[in-house]
């Protein structure tokens, strides 16, 4: 059994990691805040959307890839639950759920996401940071739709 300060350690990381998710979500929701977004990822960090949503490689990129993003996706509220996160020193992973409504611009309406974020988190000087956001796509459907109807949105399958 681990001492009670590794273990007090472990779970105030555990809280930290989640704060930096919910963190990421809030910058997502108030109109996709590049600066803000960009600015939890390590330098070096990588934000992977797949084919869905793309990919961005460093802060600087990952800046590029969100500036603009609120005039296609108008309204965006994340859902994120069921964290399963796993420490190993100043290295964490996370397993996340996302459930998403959100407006997206190109389809003209409301839309549901449904994906998995598998992310690989760094400890540094500033604290926690996001060294790899990965997600994988369940769905991406048409409000009316539904995920039954139609999974996902032209051009958007993984």
């Amino acid at each position: 059994m681990m001492d009670i300060e590794a273990r007090l350690r472990r779970l105030e990381d555990i809280e930290a990691i989640k704060q930096l998710k919910a963190l990421y979500c809030k910058f997502c929701d108030d109109g996709y805040d590049a600066d803000g977004i960009a600015g939890i990822f390590t330098d070096k960090g990588i934000w992977d959307g797949g084919k869905t949503f793309g990919v961005a490689n460093g802060r600087d990129e990952i800046r590029r890839h969100f500036i603009g993003a609120a005039k296609r996706v108008l309204i965006a509220r994340h859902q994120v639950m069921n964290p399963i996160i796993e420490i190993d020193g100043d290295r964490a992973v996370g397993h996340w759920l996302l459930f998403q409504p959100c407006t997206d611009s190109t389809l003209g309406g409301a839309a549901w996401l449904a994906a998995t974020y598998s992310d690989v988190y760094l400890r540094s000087n500033e604290g926690w940071l996001i060294d790899q956001l990965k997600i994988d796509v369940a769905f991406f459907t048409p409000y009316e739709a539904g995920w039954v109807e139609k999974r996902f949105l032209d051009g958007r399958e993984p």
